[in-house]
Order: C-alpha cells, then structure tokens, then sequence
C-alpha cells in the first residue's frame, strides 16, 4: 500500500479498526519506515458498506473529508426505540406502529432536513472526557451527549412495508447519527423506531467498492472537491520556505457539490509532477501553503 487513499469495504459485524488493523500489518509485512494509517468516518459493527483507509501524509486529510456529502441507505424498523439506537441495543420503548402511512412519514422526515441539534447515540465515537463514548456506555456508566449541530441535505422512503419498517435513502454532512435520526422520527410519530440495516454507499464522489474490493486513490483523484493550482519548482521551494506565491490560475474542482450543500470552505490544493504536494490557502491575492505533504500523492 502506497501512501493515499483507499476504498474499502466493511462487512456487517467488523469493526472500522479491523480493517485499519489489517492494513497495518499489511505495511508492516514490509521492510522500512512506520506508515500511519487511519479511516475517515466510523462505521458501527451492525453496518456497512464504504470505509476510507488513510495511508502515509494522507491522514493528514482526514478533516478535509468531514464536511463533505455522505450517502446512506438504513432500514428502519418501527414500533421499538433501543438505547443505541440499532437492534443490537436493549429496548427502551414500545410503540403502536398500526396507523403510520406513508403520508405521516414524510412529513415527519422533512422536519429533519437542513441544519438541526441532534443527540448522539451513547454508543458513537464522539469523546466523553477524552475517551469515547461506547466505551463508558458498554462499562455500564451513564452516558449523556450534549447535542450537536448537524446537517441533512436531502432524505427520501425508498418503500414500506407498513407497521414493520422502511427503507430510507439519504445525504447529510459529516457528523450526522443515521441511528439518531430513525430514533428522533420515531419520537415525533409515538412509536418508537430504530435501525436494522445501514449501508454507506458513498462519500463525496467515492462510492462503495463492494465485498473484498480495494480501490487506491492517488493524485488528481484525491480531494477532487478542492479547487487545482499546478506547482512550478521554484513555487514548490517558496512554500517550503513558508513564502507565498502569486494566485496565478486556479483550477475549478473535479467534482461539485451536490446544489445547495453547505461549503466545506476547502483548501487549494497544490500539485507538482502529477502529484498532490500541498494545500493552500488564499489570502490577500496569494496563495500559503496551510500543510506541506511529505509523501508524494
């Protein structure tokens, strides 16, 4: 494994670790240097579907792919709430699913979309005291999130199958509990819901590879939301220098946002010879060099 990032995909019952674990001992079945590796997005146990592995310099992008669209498809099942929110949790709420229509769930669904506070699952990764929060709930220790602010840039019912569950499509931003939202759609219809299937299809433009499938992303593949400038070998000496450059020409993304999906107010990125070197920021008509990339990617 080069430095760079991959597409890989996560069965039902792995941990996102596993497959960070197993990409370690891949490297280290290598002789030289240490190379980090890390995902971009935690995918619990119960799901499934796209897991970004961060290999060498390039897990130093991994706050640039946070604000950027993530595509789900969840089975929700109405009539229980868990505490975590998926079936593998302990029921907390029993409801009477006999009357929802289809009607009742739209319009329960657009509530949701936009920017909202939301409560995390007790179960997610988010950090209690320096520690994460599945680790206190699964010790037994009361677990209580304040609520962050999230974004669903659109959510659609695939089908029904009424009282039992739904089959539900959606995009949101990073950060946002799909666990969550099933449990808060429940609440507003009285009945209680939580997930039984979660499958990520896709992060930005990268889709799911499917089972035992890897794809390596390198150069002008990496980022592709991120405006272009080309990098002469003076220019690439200044930033190294920590001097700025002129603007000079930009080039547009390879990729656009979805309309109307909030900016990820993302950095330049600066490519010498084919590959990504650094990202940069303007900044009064020039353009700084915010990280340098050892590693040629």
């Amino acid at each position: 494994m080069k430095p760079g990032i991959y597409l890989a995909h996560k069965p039902v019952g792995e941990t996102s670790f596993s497959l960070v674990r197993a990409a370690m001992e891949e490297l280290q079945a290598r002789p030289g240097k240490r190379v980090p590796v890390c995902h971009g997005g935690t995918l619990d146990p119960f799901a499934e579907g796209l897991l970004l592995l961060l290999v060498g310099q390039a897990t130093r992008l991994m706050d640039l792919i946070h604000p950027v669209p993530k595509r789900y498809v969840a089975e929700v099942i109405w009539g229980t709430e868990t505490d975590n929110g998926d079936l593998l949790g302990r029921v907390v709420h029993q409801g009477d699913a006999s009357r929802l229509t289809p009607a009742a769930l739209d319009a329960a669904l657009s509530g949701f979309l936009g920017w909202h506070d939301q409560v995390p699952p007790a179960t997610s990764a988010k950090k209690v005291g320096g520690e994460p929060a599945y680790r206190k709930a699964h010790r037994g220790e009361e677990v209580v999130l304040p609520p962050s602010r999230v974004y669903l840039h659109e959510a659609r019912w695939l089908s029904h199958e009424l009282p039992r569950l739904s089959r539900l499509e959606l995009t949101c931003r990073g950060g946002f509990y799909v666990r969550s939202l099933a449990r808060d759609v429940g609440r507003v219809l009285g009945c209680g819901a939580h997930l039984s299937r979660l499958h990520r299809a896709a992060i930005g433009p990268w889709e799911d590879p499917g089972l035992g499938q890897r794809v390596e992303l390198h150069g002008r593949a990496l980022l592709p939301w991120c405006s272009t400038r080309e990098l002469s070998d003076a220019e690439v000496g200044e930033l190294r220098r920590e001097r700025p450059i002129p603007r000079g020409r930009l080039l547009a993304p390879d990729w656009k946002l979805p309309a109307g999906f909030p900016d990820p107010d993302a950095p330049v990125r600066g490519f010498h010879q084919g590959h990504l070197v650094m990202l940069l920021r303007e900044r009064d008509g020039q353009l700084e060099a915010v990280s340098q990339l050892r590693d040629r990617l």
